[in-house]
């Protein structure tokens, strides 16, 4: 595993960016984060804090929903990013696995796997080798390749969306909120895959999650938003024995075990957005 992720070579840097929906509405206050080459780094929070958005505005996808970063930057190994179109910033590498799995519902499990390669040119040889792989790392979806997209699990398509994103051949994939939806012992599986392809391909990875308490224990280094801003961050191991986090986020205080009623109901200490 890696020392926390701060002694590799920074890949993607977001410096004080915000941004704006519609020309009045404030999404994203300030935001600074940075993502190791291969590293798992989690942004953490709850619905609405701006994991989204946050993802969106580095592969460049916000326009199209009325939304521009407005102030900072966005570099990828150094180099300003956020002008270029989602496509020429997947052929820099980093490609963005979005919230709701977003299968083309009518092609195979293969048929969607091969859009994927779409853009590459290294030849068919090459194409086949990493259809191999998506299916050594996905064995269901080799199972079910013939199956239309449509009519699979909500896991296979989550499987199914990761696979296509790693036909891409990436260095970085963006993954949007992969637990949405599925049941715990499949996001547990989808975890497991990630953090085998992120060790096995060295792929770097910046995950949006909810489910912070699975997400801490997969990733090297962990972002936590609220309303728009990071308020925390640090090592994964450090955050999931972090007081604030456990009480907020992982519904645990030195007290036992909290209802997340209970921990609504406490106020944020101050020091949080200090």
């Amino acid at each position: 595993m890696l020392d926390a992720g701060r002694t590799q070579e920074t890949l993607l840097e977001v410096n004080n960016i915000e941004v704006i929906y519609n020309h009045v509405i404030l999404v994203l206050k300030g935001v600074s984060l940075t993502v190791p080459k291969g590293g798992i780094t989690a942004l953490l929070g709850g619905n609405g804090a701006g994991k989204t958005t946050t993802l969106k505005a580095i592969s460049n996808l916000l326009r199209s929903e009325r939304g521009e970063v407005t102030k900072g930057t966005i570099l990828y190994r150094g180099e300003r990013v956020q002008d270029l179109s989602p496509s020429d910033l997947v052929k820099k590498g980093v490609i963005q696995v979005m919230e709701g799995r977003h299968c083309f519902e009518h092609l195979t499990v293969e048929e969607n796997l091969m859009t994927g390669a779409y853009t590459r040119t290294d030849g068919k040889a090459a194409i086949a080798a990493d259809l191999e792989m998506v299916y050594n790392y996905f064995p269901r979806l080799k199972e079910r390749r013939k199956s239309q997209a449509g009519y699979t699990s909500g896991g296979e398509q989550q499987m199914t969306a990761i696979g296509r994103a790693l036909m891409s051949r990436p260095e970085t994939i963006l993954l949007d909120e992969p637990s949405m939806g599925l049941a715990p012992q499949l996001v547990e599986q989808i975890f497991e895959i990630v953090k085998a392809v992120n060790e096995g391909e060295g792929v770097t990875f910046l995950l949006a999650e909810q489910n912070t308490n699975v997400a801490l224990r997969y990733a090297h280094y962990g972002y936590i938003l609220e309303s728009g801003r990071i308020v925390m961050d640090g090592p994964a191991a450090d955050l999931r024995e972090n007081p604030d986090v456990k009480e907020f986020y992982l519904g645990m205080s030195d007290q036992g075990r909290k209802s997340f009623r209970d921990v609504r109901s406490y106020r944020r200490r101050k020091r949080w957005l200090s």
